[in-house]
């Protein structure tokens, strides 16, 4: 049960967190299968990154989809930045902990598959696969 948005108003990461709920509950009504709670809650925070980090630093969500993929949801967020996602150094010049900046490591990390791909029209989409079985 894919579900797909594009840029119909404002979207925010707790959608995009909905979005994955629906569709990993409908493919558990529809296979029988069941699905990680915890795993699930890795798909929520990568999607939440992603959404949060194409606000912040991405000029907006222009367009996300989410599917589940047999055992993972794979989901994409697109905004209209060209800048690649950069890893930061924790700490700032003068050795002080910085704040933000563990988005892009996190998702990393949780995902199985990431990738980032330029579009047409500008702008990036990043497609991020996580297991939830």
């Amino acid at each position: 049960m894919p579900v797909h948005w594009h840029g119909s108003g404002p979207c925010r990461p707790s959608d995009v967190r909905s979005a994955i709920r629906r569709a990993v509950a409908g493919r558990g009504r529809t296979t029988g299968s069941p699905y990680d709670e915890e795993a699930l809650s890795d798909a929520l925070l990568v999607a939440s990154e992603l959404t949060t980090n194409a606000i912040l630093h991405g000029g907006g969500i222009t367009d996300f989809d989410v599917d589940v993929d047999g055992p993972a949801v794979r989901v994409s967020v697109s905004d209209r930045s060209d800048r690649l996602p950069v890893v930061s150094d924790p700490l700032d010049e003068q050795g002080r902990r910085r704040t933000g900046g563990r988005g892009w490591p996190i998702v990393c990390r949780l995902a199985c598959d990431v990738r980032v791909s330029g579009l047409p029209s500008g702008g990036k989409r990043i497609t991020a696969v996580v297991p939830v079985s």
